[in-house]
C-alpha cells in the first residue's frame, strides 16, 4: 500500500473567497469547482505526501495548518503585499535554512511560505 496523496481540507463559508488567496498569490489553479468544494492545485505533479507533527512551529512560532513551499519567495511576498495580506511573522531565514513568512488565508487558516 502506497500513499498517493494528502490533501488538507479547510472549512470555507464561502469556497468562491479562497480564489483571490489560492489562485491569485499563490498561482494554484482550480481543476474542480462543485459549489461546496474548490480544490485548487499546483501544475507540479511529483510532490510527494507528507505530513509534519509539530509542538511549535520553529523559532517559537505557532503551528501553521500548512506549509506551502514555493521555488520564488519574494515573488509571493509581493502578491501578499500587493493584495492587502498581513503578514504575521518574517519574512525571515530561519537557522535551518528556509527562507518563510506566514499570513492567513480568508478563512483564519495560518499559512507558511516558504523556499528552501
Amino acid at each position: 500500500m502506497t500513499v498517493l496523496r494528502i490533501v488538507p481540507n479547510i472549512f470555507a463559508g464561502d469556497p468562491a473567497e479562497a480564489d483571490r488567496f489560492y489562485g491569485d498569490v499563490l498561482g494554484l489553479e482550480l481543476p474542480m469547482d462543485m459549489g461546496f468544494i474548490r480544490t485548487f492545485r499546483s501544475e507540479r505533479e511529483t510532490a510527494q505526501p507528507q505530513i509534519s507533527v509539530m509542538t511549535e512551529g520553529g523559532s517559537g512560532t505557532p503551528v501553521p495548518a500548512i506549509s506551502i513551499e514555493v521555488d520564488d519567495l519574494g515573488e509571493v511576498l509581493e502578491r501578499v503585499r500587493a493584495n492587502g495580506i498581513q503578514i504575521e511573522y518574517g519574512p525571515v531565514k530561519e537557522p535551518w535554512g528556509v527562507r518563510r513568512f506566514y499570513v492567513r488565508d480568508p478563512f483564519g487558516t495560518l499559512v507558511n511560505i516558504l523556499q528552501h
